[in-house]
């Protein structure tokens, strides 16, 4: 999830863990440690000069089941030294912290995974990336009742019994709406495997997620031996997606995807599903096609799209600076979302 939803949820972990001892300290604590993780964005550009590594490294170790036990005990441990002096010697425990950072750390790729995005939970033994594509990256219905809450809890004393409440009322909101996410995915999948069956596509892969900021409308991309197939659906809609699919070539050819270590890396990023455009004779853009086109009338607008180029002997996956979204496209993709 973006970073403001990781820092609300982050904060109330520490509300959580440390709330009634340490009153809004907890919650500024509990944003840093669900903050943490994300910092592998950092890091990586400074352990990795390729930027595909870079790539590959964000939501790699620094989102898994150990790092989050590694890491709330050296933050617990160290955090407890700092704080645990003078006039607060006495008031929180070592376990207190260790508790605050495993919580805020750990629900961080806990929530990632529920996205498209996905996150590797079980590095170092497996990169095998979760990803349950049942809410966008970015989600305001998850994340401002939550915000909400949290700043009202924020004008009790610590000891009141209605910042408790607030603080449930966020917990149970975000958690109900993440509930309905997964049980809206499980619908939206058999309303277009349904539409699949109808339109006679033979097809090999299937994926759906929901659209960048909402959960109405949805984005499935199809792999059939020829092509890729993209269809979108929104609540909205006042007919089933049959028929209403677009077509993306692939034109893997224009690349050695599964010959070379680098583009191999990206292939798997993309859990194999992308194409390739040539842009001129000298440059080929990559369309990673898990997330959907902006624009569900332009083949080329994909959200998440790279300009491959070869740096002496390795690849890189450069932003497409010149690809930023139009006026017409955000109109005509809020126009999708009601249905039109």
């Amino acid at each position: 999830m973006d970073s403001l939803t990781q820092i609300v949820l982050g904060a109330a972990c520490g509300e959580i863990a440390l709330g009634k001892k340490i009153g809004n300290k907890a919650l500024l604590f509990g944003a840093i440690g669900g903050t943490i993780p994300d910092l592998d964005v950092f890091i990586g550009s400074l352990l990795y000069s390729n930027s595909i590594d870079e790539l590959i490294f964000h939501r790699g170790f620094m989102h898994s089941i150990v790092f989050a036990f590694l890491g709330s005990y050296v933050f617990g441990h160290g955090t407890f030294k700092l704080y645990n002096t003078k006039k607060r010697i006495g008031t929180t425990t070592y376990r207190d912290w260790i508790w605050l950072f495993f919580l805020s750390i750990f629900t961080h790729p806990l929530l990632d995974s529920f996205t498209p995005y996905g996150t590797q939970l079980f590095l170092p033994f497996s990169d095998y990336r979760v990803a349950f594509n049942t809410i966008a990256v970015v989600d305001p219905i998850y994340t401002v009742p939550f915000l909400i809450s949290l700043i009202i809890l924020m004008f009790f004393k610590r000891t009141s019994s209605k910042r408790s409440f607030w603080l449930k009322s966020g917990v149970y909101l975000s958690s109900a709406y993440l509930l309905f996410t997964i049980g809206n995915k499980i619908y939206i999948d058999r309303v277009f495997k349904n539409a699949l069956s109808e339109s006679k596509i033979d097809y090999q892969r299937y994926s759906a997620q929901p659209t960048i900021f909402n959960n109405i409308l949805w984005y499935a991309i199809v792999e059939t031996k020829e092509d890729y197939k993209v269809s979108f659906y929104s609540h909205f809609d006042t007919q089933k997606p049959k028929n209403n699919f677009i077509s993306l070539p692939k034109n893997h050819e224009l690349l050695p995807m599964k010959q070379n270590a680098d583009l191999k890396k990206l292939s798997w990023f993309s859990n194999d599903f992308y194409n390739l455009q040539q842009i001129d004779s000298n440059r080929i853009r990559y369309n990673d096609l898990r997330y959907p086109l902006l624009n569900p009338e332009d083949k080329n607008s994909s959200v998440f799209s790279f300009e491959i180029k070869k740096n002496g002997n390795r690849w890189e996956a450069m932003p497409l600076y010149d690809k930023t979204p139009t006026k017409e496209d955000l109109q005509k993709f809020w126009n999708r979302v009601l249905g039109n």
